[in-house]
């Protein structure tokens, strides 16, 4: 497995490009399978997780073309299985959003129980929840989700769950419903912007889809639906990565392509820390402090702060001066970072669903271990600022969600190198 080696003390500048969304391309991508055809989706990050989901699609009969330019052509015409196996499932979450596609257009679907990083209980009951409500009729048996229909039927949906609206639930039974008969209102639907990009390539495919991007969303269903073209939004949690990594180590970063509008929660406490942000076209300016102001923060559906830069922002408090608290209320165990940023130094305690930091202790590079895909970038981000050598070990799950991240930085000034093994 390749490691990733970091000298910290670098001061980062110049500008960084952010690629094509992970979480709106995998969804997007399993959306293909609704209609027979070619379906060309570009701006497409070349990620692992992209990756499992081609294979997937492939392994149920779809042709891919794929190009260097983030292009994907995804032909559907010969799509003629409904079992997603366990060896590519078990590997990723968002595997699961091929189960409303192959339910709609085929009637049956066979879908592995999902797998992925380890940050706590996921479950998909709330997937299953709406699918049964539109009809369909649901069994887990050996490991698998197996659903079938004669038909959808539109009906109302509350998608509400213990820690809110679930993003790949509103995702699955979104698509199901495009083809369902009548019309579907989802109640406390995700309002994440990788929803807004979904609804937007099915309505190009020819689905009847208002209201996404609020809590409330009308699916008219049609008979049938159309492959489409379409450009997948800037990855709003790269943007922000980068954004910290700017904040704690930098000294004029540009990260260009960003979506100023999707990454407001995360301006709002950056603002706060005392770091200096301007909006430039598409692109977003980084100026870092002196020195970093402490602040609290709260993990909270959108457009609350996101669950996925908790980690990074826990590294942006250890620079800063003071006491701050992170809460957890997305994914209370989402603290497999906590021990290896121990192993550098960091004074954190950790209470339950939050962590009480103290930062302004001066981290050292140790040996470390990424457990999970947000926690391997805040392990990078602390190797930027720690004194010494940083050794980050199982960075396939850097992979998964940040494409060439080490190129990145380096080009940005870092002493950071890839060991391939």
């Amino acid at each position: 497995m390749d490691k990733i080696v970091i000298k910290g003390g670098n001061r980062l500048t110049g500008s960084v490009k952010v690629g094509g969304a992970k979480n709106s391309s995998l969804p997007i991508l399993a959306a293909t399978l609704l209609a027979p055809g070619v379906s060309t989706i570009k701006n497409v990050p070349n990620l692992r997780d992209i990756g499992t989901m081609l294979k997937i699609l492939s392994s149920l009969g779809a042709r891919i073309k794929q190009n260097d330019n983030g292009e994907v052509a995804v032909d559907t015409s010969r799509v003629n299985k409904h079992i997603a196996p366990y060896e590519l499932v078990s590997t990723m979450r968002a595997s699961i959003c091929v189960l409303g596609p192959l339910l709609a257009r085929f009637g049956k679907a066979d879908v592995s129980h999902p797998g992925g990083c380890v940050i706590g209980l996921r479950p998909i009951d709330l997937h299953i929840k709406g699918l049964r409500k539109l009809g369909a009729r649901i069994a887990i048996e050996q490991g698998y989700v197996l659903a079938e229909a004669e038909e959808l039927h539109g009906t109302d949906i509350f998608l509400g769950g213990p820690f809110g609206s679930t993003v790949l639930g509103t995702a699955n039974v979104m698509m199901a419903a495009t083809l369902a008969k009548g019309i579907t209102t989802i109640e406390n639907a995700a309002c994440e912007p990788e929803i807004v990009d979904l609804a937007e390539f099915l309505n190009k495919m020819g689905a009847r889809i208002r209201g996404a991007g609020t809590h409330m969303v009308r699916i008219e269903g049609v008979r049938e639906l159309k492959p489409a073209e379409h450009r997948i939004i800037p990855d709003r949690i790269e943007a922000g990565t980068y954004m910290i990594a700017g904040a704690v180590a930098g000294d004029d970063v540009l990260i260009e392509g960003a979506v100023f509008e999707h990454i407001q929660a995360l301006v709002d406490k950056l603002e706060e820390a005392g770091v200096g942000i301007t909006k430039e076209n598409s692109a977003i300016r980084i100026k870092a402090p002196e020195k970093l102001r402490a602040v609290d923060l709260t993990t909270m559906p959108y457009p609350g702060f996101p669950s996925d830069m908790q980690a990074q922002m826990m590294t942006l408090m250890l620079a800063a001066d003071g006491i701050s608290v992170i809460s957890e209320r997305i994914y209370p165990d989402r603290f497999m970072h906590v021990s290896e940023l121990l192993r550098m130094g960091a004074s954190i305690i950790r209470e339950g669903a939050r962590v009480i930091v103290k930062g302004g202790t001066a981290l050292s590079g140790a040996p470390l271990m990424a457990s999970d895909l947000r926690a391997s970038a805040a392990l990078v981000l602390a190797g930027l600022i720690a004194n010494g050598e940083t050794e980050i070990s199982r960075v396939y799950h850097l992979d998964r969600g940040y494409e060439r991240i080490d190129e990145k930085l380096s080009g940005l000034g870092a002493d950071i190198h890839r060991i391939r093994e």
